[in-house]
């Protein structure tokens, strides 16, 4: 797969470009409605004996447009977004820096120069996707923007429990640590990568080490409290248990940023520094003041049973 980073504006040769057909959306989350989307795309660049591409855009229009600029966190940064789509057999991946003056093109500007140009002689799309200034271009005005030079195709809602399958319903299944609907909606598990750091060595002293990882992109943590889950160490993965929070217990004032901290089942190996990936499978419970260290290590010891349950019951 090629990824094309294009800056605004761009200057493109359509002759240097096979026929594209081209999926067009943010695609945060990659769930299965964008994955229909997508597998369109390819079935019609199959039919239509051309490349499939995916167009998308860095960062989210609402940390360059929206009033909290900061804030914005994301589902699946672009790197992890990427690597997803490679894994759907897509052969262009085109990445558009989105920025003010990008947002200012007018619908059919846009089309012009970043579908026309690009040699599309195909777009696929949701019902709900708009593109140019204030998003007055809609999947319904495509076609006369289109000037006769590619043809289309609307994805229309997808739906599971007749609900709505959408990046806004991902979030909220993260905000309240819902990983199996997670699973569901995308079909895979919900995973954000980092490094380990030094911790308070907390842990250590109570016989539970753990591994506190250090999260560098900017993605959307879960509701506080423990999980089992599964890490991933130099390329090896094991089962763990997981505390997401702001630790109650030891700390009177509450830290700034949560903190996220992996005990590893049957591991024990120094890895500061290292790089690991975190996959989150399910809530144990919600993260909770103890009265004192004794009742903290019986806790933990019951959330690290439950955790061995759950994998043993879900590799069985």
């Amino acid at each position: 797969m090629k990824v094309i980073t294009i800056e605004h504006p761009q200057i493109f040769n359509p002759e240097e470009f096979p026929p594209i057909v081209i999926a067009l959306g943010f695609f945060d989350g990659i769930h299965i409605g964008h994955q229909k989307v997508i597998q369109t795309a390819k079935d019609a660049a199959m039919r239509m004996d051309a490349k499939s591409a995916v167009m998308t855009f860095d960062p989210h229009p609402s940390a360059v447009l929206g009033n909290d600029k900061q804030s914005v966190q994301y589902i699946t940064p672009l790197q992890e977004k990427i690597e997803i789509i490679e894994k759907l057999g897509v052969d262009y991946v085109f990445v558009i820096h989105f920025t003010k003056e990008f947002a200012m093109l007018t619908p059919q500007q846009f089309v012009d120069d970043y579908l026309i140009n690009l040699r599309t002689i195909h777009v696929v799309a949701g019902f709900d996707f708009s593109y140019g200034r204030f998003g007055e271009g809609t999947m319904d005005t495509l076609s006369v923007h289109s000037k006769g030079q590619f043809t289309q195709t609307v994805v229309e809602k997808q739906t599971m429990a007749d609900e709505k399958i959408s990046s806004t319903k991902l979030r909220k299944t993260l905000q309240e640590g819902d990983f199996i609907d997670f699973n569901k909606l995308t079909g895979r598990w919900y995973s954000v990568r980092g490094t380990v750091i030094h911790g308070e060595k907390r842990g250590r002293k109570l016989g539970f080490p753990t591994a506190n990882i250090d999260i560098k992109d900017r993605y959307i943590f879960p509701s506080t409290g423990v999980y089992a889950v599964k890490i991933q160490i130099d390329h090896k993965w094991f089962n763990g248990v997981c505390n997401v929070g702001y630790k109650p217990t030891f700390h009177e004032e509450r830290p700034k940023y949560p903190s996220v901290e992996v005990h590893v089942l049957g591991f024990d190996r120094v890895i500061y520094g290292e790089e690991v990936t975190v996959e989150w499978h399910k809530r144990l419970r919600s993260e909770q003041k103890f009265d004192g260290l004794e009742q903290l290590v019986q806790q933990i010891e019951i959330d690290k049973m439950d955790a061995i349950e759950y994998f043993a019951h879900i590799e069985e």
